[in-house]
């Protein structure tokens, strides 16, 4: 998967990042082409020796609705079976899910092995629009009802989200980049267009500046004014103890 330079994804993601007094946003949005090469090709054909590339797998129910897609909308892709029973995607499918993932989060993380039920087709783009607001209004206000105009502007002027199918990446804590301690919520989102063979990547947590986790540098500062702290009262309990021993 090759990263596309976008400049309206790049100024938006300097404002994705919000403090809000007990608590940091952290979000960034990506363009991916989806056209193979190199490396990308040889992990291609291993993922096919588990499966052909037009075999539907199940998916897990999205979490942002109790209603299955499946009975909600149509499929842009053409991915979703005609069964009630669960809501599924090509493998072909998966696997872009899984090197996007890939792409975005390495060198740290390896999501070779994610399974489909790892992901979530969402019932549609409302649904997704209202969940992506809810949140971040809540945590940013103000600062975030600023930003969402020109933030759905430039996803759309990206990925045309009309014609997208929409997944998400809901892993268990083992799997997921965000679980460790301190981050407070999270969620990824993929928005797809098969025409345009490209999908964009919306990835967001939320992190407590009172328990951040080891590796988000938020604990850092809060650290060194607690030892500069303990210096300073070191310091002068020394000279008190001088001032009485002079005395």
């Amino acid at each position: 998967m090759k990263l596309l330079e976008n400049s309206s994804f790049e100024a938006m993601n300097t404002q994705l990042t919000i403090e809000t007094g007990d608590c940091q946003i952290i979000g960034r949005i990506e363009s991916y082409s989806c056209k193979m090469a190199g490396e990308d090709k040889q992990m291609f054909k291993q993922f096919c020796q588990e499966g052909l590339p037009h075999v539907l797998e199940a998916l897990s129910p999205p979490q942002t609705s109790g209603v299955s897609p499946n009975k909600q909308s149509q499929s842009q892709s053409g991915d979703e079976g005609e069964g009630p029973l669960s809501d599924q995607c090509s493998r072909k499918t998966l696997f872009y899910l899984i090197a996007t993932l890939n792409a975005s989060f390495r060198p740290d993380y390896d999501f070779s092995r994610a399974k489909s039920h790892d992901f979530s087709r969402e019932p549609s783009l409302n649904w997704v629009f209202n969940a992506v607001n809810s949140s971040l209004s809540s945590a940013a206000g103000e600062e975030f009802n600023r930003l969402q105009p020109q933030l759905w502007q430039a996803i759309d002027d990206e990925i045309c989200l009309s014609e997208c199918d929409i997944y998400s990446y809901n892993p268990d804590l083992d799997s997921d980049p965000y679980g460790e301690e301190g981050n407070l919520w999270s969620f990824n989102y993929f928005f797809y267009n098969k025409r345009l063979k490209r999908i964009v990547f919306f990835t967001c947590r939320s992190v407590s500046l009172f328990m951040a986790p080891r590796d988000s540098g938020l604990g850092n500062d809060l650290d060194l004014e607690l030892e500069e702290g303990s210096f300073e009262e070191e310091g002068n309990m020394d000279e008190e103890r001088c001032g009485a021993l002079c005395a």
